[in-house]
């Protein structure tokens, strides 16, 4: 269901972007990757970009070719670096960069965004998330992070709370809807990836240990990339605007504690 179909991955250089990209190839798609640093195996083809600014979208989009079928957004920061960075690559660089390729995307092409069961509290934030996400273009992300008060710690989980709400606004947005380019969204649970221990960091042992023993191990970029590829493919062609957990349970673990079943 890829042969033949051209993928743009970001984040190819390490984690579940390089699987992804891995797994694509196999599948018989050309793939494009993006990231800040060259990726240590070759792919097709590679542009050296950074999202955490309009200018370097604007480049990025500059590289690519007139027609794509597929975006897999993986690429992300894990909150380490602050507040402003991680907003700024998480979400408004990933969205100003799916807004610009759109023109380029097939008819019923895919956008998959890599989320994170970090972000299940936007429903808990929606006004804020609302509040967010309504700033249209790429903003200067420190002048947003000071007006609302946003702190370092909130960067990541607030990042995929932005995320998620967004996914589900641009499966309906004329930009996509017009042209049958379905939006949907990955959540992850914890994964063995290089930047685990960066989550740690700012999420705590005992926050990821906890999620891991509920569902008995972390996750691997392995169990990772075919999610993100089935959604790319003709055969979710009637799924849009949805975010599927691939998270080994987490979600579903976590919603009969706090729903109460």
């Amino acid at each position: 269901m890829l042969f033949g179909k051209t993928i743009l991955v970001t984040g190819i250089a390490s984690g579940i972007g390089a699987r992804t990209a891995e797994v694509a190839a196999q599948m018989g798609a050309e793939v494009i990757g993006v990231d800040v640093r060259e990726p240590a195996r070759g792919t097709a083809a590679f542009i050296k970009g950074d999202l955490s600014t309009a200018a370097g979208v604007a480049d990025i989009v500059a590289q690519l070719p007139t027609r794509l079928d597929a975006l897999a957004n993986v690429a992300g920061l894990s909150g380490d670096t602050g507040i402003v960075s991680t907003l700024s690559v998480n979400f408004y660089g990933l969205r100003a960069l799916s807004e610009a390729v759109a023109p380029r995307l097939r008819e019923s092409g895919a956008i998959v965004n890599v989320a994170s069961i970090a972000g299940y509290g936007w429903r808990a934030n929606l006004d804020r998330a609302k509040t967010l996400i309504g700033i249209e273009g790429f903003p200067d992300v420190a002048a947003v992070a000071d007006k609302h008060d946003l702190r370092d710690e909130e960067g990541y989980p607030l990042s995929k709370e932005l995320l998620l709400l967004w996914t589900m606004r641009a499966a309906h947005q004329p930009l996509f809807k017009e042209r049958r380019i379905r939006v949907n969204a990955v959540s992850p649970g914890p994964v063995e990836t290089p930047i685990l221990k960066q989550f740690r960091a700012v999420l705590g042992d005992a926050r990821v240990d906890s999620d891991i023993t509920r569902v008995g191990r972390a996750g691997t970029s392995a169990d990772i990339a075919p999610a993100i590829l089935f959604l790319c493919s003709d055969g979710a062609r009637w799924i849009n605007g949805a975010n599927l957990a691939a998270d080994g349970g987490l979600e579903a673990s976590i919603n009969a504690e706090v729903l109460g079943f």
